[in-house]
């Protein structure tokens, strides 16, 4: 029997972030709003250009730049941590954009990890009439594999 490759649940969803200054969780159990993370690639993979005459030629770049965004609700202790890691990797060149950033659903088998992190800026702080959430936001390279389910436990 397959796996269930109908379902998703956030709960399946581990994440963490190291580098100079803490290692921790971000994912499931962090106080994640309801967007979530999201990856997105900073460059197309392709560039086509149009000749004079009509022809094309594609140019197939090597850049795999991505921007993560890691969305938590403003109560999230986690807030504090990833603040504290920011301002000490501040502090120093030696410390900056040597993040690791490590997502994956254990159920679908995605695993998305980004080397060279460096926080993209300090999130922005809002107080208003609800909580809210904090939106901090990464940049660096990422590998992507995006899986097709685990076997089904009762096959």
């Amino acid at each position: 029997m397959a796996a269930n490759l109908g379902t998703y649940s956030f709960l399946n969803i581990q994440a963490t972030i190291t580098g100079p200054g803490g290692s921790f969780a971000v994912g499931s159990s962090s106080g994640n709003s309801d967007e979530g993370i999201s990856v997105s690639m900073l460059e197309d993979k392709d560039l086509m250009t149009i000749g004079a005459d009509g022809s094309v030629m594609h140019s197939l770049r090597a850049s795999n730049g991505a921007r993560v965004t890691i969305r938590l609700l403003k109560t999230s202790p986690v807030n504090a941590q990833l603040n504290a890691l920011y301002n000490f990797q501040k502090t120093s060149a030696i410390f900056w954009g040597q993040n690791v950033l490590v997502i994956t659903d254990v159920v679908r088998g995605d695993v998305l990890a980004s080397a060279q992190v460096a926080f993209a800026k300090q999130a922005d702080v809002n107080y208003g009439k609800d909580g809210g959430m904090m939106e901090w936001s990464f940049q660096g390279t990422v590998d992507e594999l995006l899986g097709t389910g685990v076997p089904d436990v009762n096959s």
